[in-house]
This record gives C-alpha cells, sequence and structure tokens, in this order.
C-alpha cells in the first residue's frame, strides 16, 4: 500500500509568489495574462527601466523575469500563451534594440558542424 501526502492548505507556490512580489521589478497586474506582446514588452521594459532595486541592466531583468515566468508554467502552459510570451520576448530584444540574438540552430553550431562535415 503507498501512501501519499496530505494536501496543503494555505501554501502558494514559491515561483507564483516571486512573480508577484518580485524584489527586483515592480510587475503591472497580470501583465504575463495580457494578449498584446507589444503591450507585455513594454510593460515589462517600463518596469525594470524605473526599478532601483535590480541588480543587472534593464534589458536582463526584463527578460529574465518573463523568461522565469515561462519556464515556470512548462507544460502546463497553453501553445497559444506561450506563442504569445515568446512574442514578448522578440518585442522586448526590440524594444531594447538588441535585435534577434545568434544563436546556434539545432544540430549544434556553425563550427562544429563544419567540423563534422570535414571529418566524413
Amino acid at each position: 500500500m503507498t501512501q501519499t501526502k496530505p494536501a496543503r492548505k494555505g501554501t502558494s507556490r514559491w515561483s507564483a509568489r516571486v512573480t508577484r512580489e518580485s524584489d527586483a521589478l515592480d510587475l503591472s497586474r497580470g501583465v504575463f495574462t495580457w494578449k498584446d506582446p507589444k503591450r507585455i514588452a513594454g510593460s515589462l521594459k517600463r518596469s525594470a527601466e524605473r526599478s532601483k532595486r535590480r541588480k543587472s541592466d534593464p534589458y536582463r531583468s526584463a527578460l529574465s523575469m518573463l523568461t522565469f515566468y515561462l519556464n515556470r508554467a512548462g507544460k502546463k502552459l497553453p501553445a497559444a500563451r506561450r506563442k504569445t510570451l515568446q512574442r514578448a520576448k522578440a518585442e522586448l530584444r526590440k524594444q531594447f534594440g538588441r535585435g534577434e540574438q545568434s544563436r546556434a540552430p539545432a544540430g549544434g553550431a556553425p563550427r562544429a558542424r563544419a567540423k563534422r562535415k570535414a571529418a566524413r
């Protein structure tokens, strides 16, 4: 017979508390539930630029909060919501003048792929 843990009453998840009560950013209520990526990005940018408590530059603070939310939501986040938040990430990069980050395509870095190809 397996034992199950009793349900905890009145406790909330630490990740939800971090999102609500972040010491680095004062987020607008419900910012991650908005449907407009530009509005989400604008709000995160504004919060990051106004904050005096953040440890890194505004861009990193805003992007890390968005990434934190995406990662904590995991598989439970509906595809449409995830798509909106991913678009908000791209919009945040645009608003901070960072453009598209150069990321290695799937299959490894271009240099590593070229070495594998040459070795064949």
